[in-house]
């Protein structure tokens, strides 16, 4: 342990609450449990007041594991499915870019959110990268976290009531496994590459660098066929609970007021997400003809293990809603980086062209 690590007993105690909370919400057959159960219990343990911490080389490991789990979502079976559908991927990035830019004013203007925190808290989705990119740039932690958090909760916990309205019964608490897990020799190795690829990157002040590592090679070696294969359940359920349970440490600290405050923009924001996504998927349907079902699960800025589950529970199109989550993640995987750097350049240049203070 470093001096930069906080001590064993509150960390633990951390982990032991998300643990539990996982536990709780995968027998309440919660859709996501290993994510929302950890961020959920932790949450509400750090609102009342525990010190909510995580050992920052046991979250970077994590973030490195999560980098190749999503890696492995880029198959070639995936890109070809992709080609197939230009249109409604330009589509689907121009609604997402639509939400970041348009929902980031609205939170400067009606919430005073600085332009960074602004930026982060309007991207609708890639939780655990936003989150990264929190850190490194130190934006403000506790609103971006509550409000990426209540957007995600509340487009999982919306599922189970819309579900019955489509005509179908209540989603499976967890996903199913669509390839079969890695063997060690691949994954030991792909691991030891990623992570040193990652702090390569993070010494080089890549933002999120641990996370893109993991994530652009083992992208590298899924779509070029070098490497087969998803993250095994032992390792990748281990890593979401501690990825829901960093979410939950986000909220030490919080204040009522900043919670309240963090609600009205995360109901905003979550509504109007809601609606460009809406309005862009129906756009798709009519064009290139496909089910309208199959097209709002696909432009849902939700998780994308939770709908990969939906689409197959609601016999929507899996391989149509998984090449745009995919694709989404990597498209804001480049893209945020670039959205990031050109604020910091018009916060440089406002910070030039300000009058020196009088005196």
């Amino acid at each position: 342990m470093t001096s930069t690590d906080p001590p064993l007993g509150p960390a633990l105690l951390t982990l032991a609450t998300g643990a539990a909370g996982a536990a709780l919400a995968a027998f309440l057959h919660m859709p996501a449990p290993f994510i929302i159960g950890p961020a959920l219990s932790v949450t509400i343990a750090a609102l009342a007041g525990l010190r909510a911490v995580l050992p920052r080389g046991f979250r970077d490991t994590c973030f490195v594991v999560m980098g190749v789990n999503l890696g492995a979502s880029v198959t070639p079976e995936a890109i070809d499915t992709a080609i197939r559908w230009p249109l409604s991927l330009v589509v689907l990035t121009i609604s997402v870019l639509t939400i970041i830019g348009l929902g980031a004013r609205l939170l400067r203007r009606l919430f005073g959110f600085d332009p960074m925190s602004a930026l982060l808290t309007a991207t609708p989705g890639h939780l655990s990268f936003v989150l990264s990119l929190s850190t490194d740039l130190r934006a403000d932690l506790p609103r971006v976290t509550m409000i990426q958090t209540v957007r995600v909760l509340a487009l999982i916990l919306l599922v189970p009531f819309l579900a019955p309205l489509l005509g179908h019964g209540d989603l499976p608490a967890l996903p199913p496994q669509t390839a079969p897990a890695m063997s060690l020799l691949v994954l030991v190795p792909l691991l030891a590459l990623a992570g040193t690829l990652g702090i390569l990157l993070d010494r080089l002040r890549v933002p999120a660098g641990l996370l893109l590592g993991g994530m652009g090679l083992s992208a590298l070696g899924h779509a070029t066929g070098t490497v087969s294969g998803a993250v095994p359940a032992w390792l990748s359920v281990p890593a979401f609970i501690a990825m829901g349970t960093l979410i939950g440490t986000r909220f030490s600290g919080v204040t009522p007021r900043m919670l309240l405050q963090s609600l009205g923009a995360a109901s905003l924001l979550t509504g109007f997400a809601a609606l460009v996504s809406l309005v862009a998927a129906a756009l798709v349907a009519k064009l290139l003809g496909l089910p309208m079902l199959s097209a709002l699960i696909a432009f849902a800025p939700g998780g994308l293990e939770t709908m990969m589950a939906m689409s197959l529970l609601l016999n929507a199109d899996p391989a149509y809603v998984t090449t745009h989550h995919v694709f989404r993640l990597l498209m804001l995987t480049v893209a945020l980086p670039l959205l990031v750097a050109r604020t910091r350049a018009r916060l440089a240049r406002e910070a030039a062209a300000a009058p020196p203070p009088p005196g």
